[in-house]
């Protein structure tokens, strides 16, 4: 139970310390839970609109009106959730309600701004046309209709003489927006009629109209087919019913139907017949916009009438592309992208922190794309795309986090450029003249000089390079560009900027050609200067070539570059030919287009029709507008032909059309096409002159077109092969038409970077790449697009994946071995300093120099979070030599430099001690010792030691400054090993006492006994061991049981050859000596119990302790430490709080430690404090 609750507290301590940092590195997302939607109200009826925002406290939210700030008043109140309550809604006309609402939320990252909610107070008009009386025959359609302007719409019904209309019959029908019909009138049907309109805040009646019914007498003549009321154009939003009329008459009665003008079918499963043949179609959506056709046919005939309407369904805007949240150094670029889709097409606009964003040289808008160069803090804050038509708003929200460094580099020097060709040019700098070896990337941005609001390019690299090719642009351009240096956390200014302009090309493509003829003898042909885009350089001249579809003899003209027609005569009447153009800059002639047919008119001694004029215009990716005109001459002209053809397929059956009409549409077009366009007029002496004309379809944008959309992204990407630097990808591509050139783009991104220059892009055209050079054990996104017809697909699903970790390329930094007993020595050694190297365990090699000689090493190991081992059972007067590794699974690191430890001849003490083991390890073995501790426990023990020290270092310094000799009623002696050497009567020399003193001193400091740690003082002979009361050091088994009443008895007991005595002189009732630090973490030494065998595992010198306890220690430091205080009793009192309290002076510490150490012996006199007194006693050599 203890064991769980230290455990949730750990938990909760790390959520704790965690929580702060949370707001660093997540962006804490502000969003709406609920925004205010349109809201229709009775006047003087309450109103609410919701809102209600979720981030980071405090939010705050405030309310706009029409987008002015909105303040609270007895009228207007904000609710504590974010809603705004209007108590009674105002409808006079210079103070009313109704208007556009938006809440702002905001907290301390920024603001955000709600979609519009439109209040309207409910109301009806007066009408817009009453029904009219009308006289009808019996057995035709009578028809009566009115109209109102309502909000919301109103539902119109029928009076009949002030009575409800009944519906029984199926003669009668009500359409919805306010048509009434009767079929097969009868005399019965003249009377009074009147519409009622009604919605939820009125009723409002129309003025009556009159019907009256005249009777037929005889038979009905035949009649052809009449629509007399057909449909009207109706424009309507999503999900509403729209009804289009049509009414027809004749005899026999006609029959009507219904088709769509683009031949595409009728959803059946919204639309419907009501009546005698009007359409009604439920749950409009964009799908159902379109030309529709009502047809009027007499049964068993031909004749038949039509008429048509269009249908638009309004479609609020919807966003397909989201901006997404970014971070960026300063000086950097951040780019916002954001299409949104509707009908109308919606306007882009963008906001910052609610309000709307301020164009500037730095903040520029490109079409729908929100691009900030030269990134500044102010540039922090929430950025909204707004997307709005009539039909409502929507907005989506992304944060720019700004990245703040002190330490930034100076801008690139002395950059030049240098034109390479038509679409390259080299760009070269020298490196920052400050903080240059802390550049990790550059970033090239660059953009066209000429003209406005031109889009800013950028291209990343690396630091390894000063020059860059930029190849993908325009020729005959002028061009800007300046550099910025990056660091990991910041970015340089820019730097000055260059100017380059890159050489002229052959056009891309010739004009297109306008062909005509006036007579039958010679062709008009004329053209449109090309764009600067497509000519890529100043023109020169042009060649038209042309021959007789029967002739290969060609005939050349050039004509001069600023040339847009040529008339070509003396030609063959009633002869196709064959024309076709090329078109030419300083460079040289681009390829000539294809052959154009054009057919000279027959000669004939009427008067003809002239060529009409031909204007063409891409209605969209799919469609093209033809409109002419024909000359005011004396020729009747009875309709037109036109037809029409793909550039290279055969011509499609002409299409004749009436004399009035002056415009065609023509559809299902390819994009991205050339088409060839004739049209002639027809009259009764024959067919007139005829105009050609070529036009190409644009490219697709739109994710509704089907036809040309955007590609599919590649599929099935998988990681074949990876190490710790290198990843080999592969997927598999959409299927395409053969022979269409495909390429790719990969990127690759570190998970959780906030650096731009470490996402890299490779270009490829096969289905695989290997991703190289890449950071060992980080983690990786990839992603790849596809390249086609100057278009690209999505980025694929993205996949994950983590390299694999390197093995250590440099070996444990700061090996350190120290003599600590005559036959053990402490190796102590701290982690590579590389990152993303995950060390499992160490390798410590050690060998005499006579066993180096002959190539036989010892080996041991620790797990890599240990950073010290004991080596023990050494020879005394042996030179040994140690080595040691860092190793992970992928392999081992390189071996530090041999550290030598001289070993002293001499009489070796052979202590029973249990942390000695019996059989030295000479195999590998993986200790799970009480040295498998984390980081933040190791550092709990450096404090504690510190503190200990630090008592120690004060009471040794109170004992030397006072140097009188104290008086005890008891005293406690503690006995003392014996040292390398064999000590006489005389203090030890000096040098050996500093050479203990430089040995002991790391021991202190770095090493702790796994099995319970020492409290240890430094005299001039050695080591000291303390045992205090009933505690004992199981380091050695000689223990005092009766101590002599005396201090004489005391000295002749313990005196011993080779044997320090400490002895302490102590007033009754004086506190017991504090703890040492080692024994506060981990408990009383008396209560680790020695156990030995196979189930046992080794410390980390060599003792051996109870699996079972190890791991309970292990699992929950904490709770041992807990534990450990509260078993020591009164042994862990003031004195131990004292310690626990206090970690101050380190420093001084050691140096009094160093300083009292150095004395060869300490006062033996005591004084009347109540200190205790430590005497050292050096024994005569036997």
């Amino acid at each position: 139970m203890a064991n769980f609750k230290m455990k949730l507290c750990q938990r909760w301590l790390i959520f704790v310390l965690f929580l702060p940092l949370s707001s660093v590195f997540c962006f804490s997302e502000l969003s709406f839970i609920t925004e205010p939607s349109d809201l229709t109200v009775l006047p003087k009826d309450p109103a609410v609109l919701d809102c209600q925002a979720h981030g980071q406290p405090p939010v705050t939210i405030k309310w706009l009106k029409n987008g002015v700030r909105l303040a609270e008043s007895e009228h207007v109140n904000f609710l504590p959730n974010g809603s705004l309550f209007i108590p009674k809604i105002k409808h006079a006309k210079e103070d009313s309600d109704e208007g556009f609402y938006q809440c702002l939320s905001q907290n301390r990252y920024g603001a955000i701004l709600s979609q519009r909610s439109h209040l309207t107070i409910a109301r009806i008009t007066e009408f817009q046309f009453h029904p009219v009386s009308m006289v009808v025959s019996e057995g035709s359609v009578a028809r009566f209709s009115c109209a109102v302007t309502s909000t919301p719409p109103a539902s119109i019904t029928w009076e009949f003489n002030q009575s409800t209309l009944p519906l029984q019959t199926d003669r009668i029908t009500v359409l919805l927006n306010g048509v009434l019909q009767i079929h097969n009138v009868q005399v019965e049907d003249a009377g009074e009629y009147r519409c009622v309109a009604t919605n939820i805040g009125s009723r409002l009646k129309s003025r009556e109209a009159t019907l009256t019914v005249s009777k037929v007498s005889g038979p009905k003549p035949r009649q052809k087919p009449r629509i007399v009321a057909g449909p009207q154009n109706v424009t309507t939003t999503l999900h509403q019913t729209v009804v289009l009329e049509c009414v027809a008459t004749g005899n026999p009665s006609p029959i009507i139907s219904w088709s769509r003008a683009d031949s595409k079918p009728i959803d059946v499963y919204n639309a419907k017949v009501l009546g005698n043949g009007n359409l009604v179609i439920t749950d409009v959506n964009s799908k159902h916009s379109g030309v529709y056709l009502c047809r009027a046919s007499t049964p068993g005939t031909r004749n038949h009438t039509t008429a048509a309407a269009n249908l638009t369904v309004l479609v609020p805007p919807t966003i397909v592309e989201k901006p997404e949240s970014q971070t960026r150094p300063r000086a950097g670029t951040a780019r916002f992208m954001c299409h949104a889709e509707g009908v109308p097409p919606p306007r882009i606009s963008w906001l910052k922190n609610g309000e709307e964003v301020h164009l500037n040289g730095r903040i520029k808008m490109y079409n729908s794309k929100l691009v900030i160069t030269q990134i500044i803090p102010e540039d922090d804050a929430i950025y909204q795309c707004v997307a709005e038509n009539e039909q409502g708003s929507v907005l989506s929200l992304a944060r720019l986090i700004v990245v703040m460094s002190e330490d930034r580099p100076s801008a690139p020097r002395n950059v030049h450029a240098e034109t390479i060709s038509s679409s390259a040019i080299l760009l070269a700098w020298e490196r920052p003249l400050y903080n240059a070896d802390k550049v990790i990337a550059y970033s090239i941005h660059y953009m066209k000089a000429e003209g406005l609001n031109n889009e800013e390019y950028q291209v990343v690299i690396g630091n390894d390079t000063t020059s860059y090719i930029i190849d993908d642009l325009e020729p005959a351009r002028n061009y800007s560009f300046y550099i910025v240096a990056y660091m990991p956390m910041g970015a340089s200014r820019m730097s000055d900027q260059v100017s380059q302009h890159t050489l002229e090309d052959v056009p891309l493509r010739t004009p297109e050609l306008t062909l005509t003829s006036h007579s039958s003898a010679d062709i008009q042909v004329s053209w449109q200067p090309l764009p600067a885009k497509i000519s890529r350089g100043r023109m020169m001249a042009y060649r038209l070539s042309y021959r007789t579809a029967t002739d290969d003899t060609v005939t050349n003209v050039e004509l001069p570059h600023n040339s847009t027609e040529y008339r070509l005569e003396g030609l063959q009447p009633d002869t196709i030919y064959l024309l076709r153009m090329a078109a030419a800059t300083q460079v040289g002639w681009c390829e000539p287009s294809a052959w154009t047919s054009h057919r000279t008119p027959k000669i004939s001694s009427s008067k003809v029709p002239s060529a009409p004029v031909l204007q063409l215009e891409p209605l969209n990716c799919t469609s093209i507008v033809a409109r002419w005109q024909t000359s005011s001459d004396s020729v009747a002209v009875q309709g037109f032909r036109l037809c029409y053809h793909e550039e290279g397929q055969p011509e499609q059956p002409s299409t004749l059309l009436q004399a009035q009409t002056y415009t065609h549409t023509i559809g299902g077009l390819d994009p991205r096409r050339k088409y060839h366009v004739k049209i002639l007029a027809i009259s009764k002496v024959g067919d007139g002159y005829q105009t050609d004309r070529t036009i190409s379809t644009p490219g697709c944008v739109s994710a509704r077109d089907q036809v040309a959309a955007a590609p599919p992204p590649p599929h099935q990407v998988t990681v074949l092969t990876s190490n710790s630097s290198a990843v080999s990808l592969r997927w598999s591509r959409p299927a395409f038409a053969p022979g269409k050139a495909v390429s790719f783009t990969v990127r690759c991104t570190p998970v959780g970077t906030h650096n731009v220059s470490a996402i890299r892009y490779l270009q490829t055209t096969k289905q695989s790449v290997i991703v190289q050079n890449l950071i060992p054990n980080t983690r990786y996104e990839f992603v790849v697009r596809l390249h086609v017809d100057q278009m690209s697909s999505p980025w694929s699903l993205v996949v994950y994946h983590q390299t694999l970790p390197a093995a250590p390329s440099q070996p444990p930094a700061g090996v350190r071995v120290t003599l600590i007993e005559d036959d053990t020595a402490l190796v102590s050694w701290r982690e590579p300093t590389e990152p993303s190297v995950v060390v499992t365990h160490y390798t410590i090699l050690y060998a005499s120099q006579k066993a180096w000689l002959a190539g036989h090493w010892q080996r041991i190991q620790r797990e890599g979070s240990h950073t010290m081992a004991l080596l023990e059972k050494l020879e005394p007067g042996t030179v040994y030599l140690v080595k040691l590794c860092a190793s992970n699974r992928v392999g081992d690191g390189p071996f530090s430099d041999t550290v030598e430890l001289p070993l002293k001849h001499g009489h070796v003490h052979r202590s029973k001690n249990p942390r000695h083991s019996d059989t030295f390890p000479d195999t590998a073995v993986f200790s799970d010792d009480l040295y498998h501790i984390d980081q933040s426990s190791m550092t709990g023990i450096m404090v504690g030691v510190s503190i200990a020290l630090t008592c120690i270092a004060m009471c040794a310094l109170i004992l030397i400054t006072k140097g009188k000799p104290r008086k005890s009623s008891s005293s406690k002696v503690i006995a003392v090993g014996a040292s390398d050497v064999s000590h006489t009567g005389l203090p030890l020399p000096s040098d050996y006492h500093s050479e203990n003193v430089e040995a002991l001193l790391p021991m202190i400091s770095d090493f702790m006994d796994a099995k319970g740690g020492s409290n240890i003082l430094i005299n001039s002979g050695g080591p000291v061991s303390n045992q205090i009361q009933s505690r004992r050091w199981l380091l050695f088994k000689n223990e005092i049981r009766n101590p002599p009443s005396s201090d004489a008895e005391t000295r002749a007991s313990l005196y011993e050859a080779g044997k320090t005595i400490l002895r302490y002189d102590e007033h009754p009732g004086s506190a017991p000596l504090p703890p040492s630090s080692r024994e506060m973490i981990f408990g009383p030494l008396h209560s680790e119990k020695p156990h030995a065998g196979e189930g046992s595992q080794e410390t980390g010198d060599s003792g051996q302790y109870s699996s079972e306890e190890s791991n309970e220690d292990m699992s929950n430091p904490a709770t041992s430490h807990s534990s450990v205080t509260e078993s020591s009793g009164s042994d862990s009192g003031p004195a131990g709080t004292e310690l626990r309290q206090s970690f101050k002076g380190e420093t001084e510490t050691m140096r009094l430690f160093r300083h009292a150490a150095s004395d060869a012996s300490w006062p033996s006199s005591s004084s009347d404090g109540s200190h205790p007194a430590a005497h050292t006693r050096v024994p005569a050599s036997t």
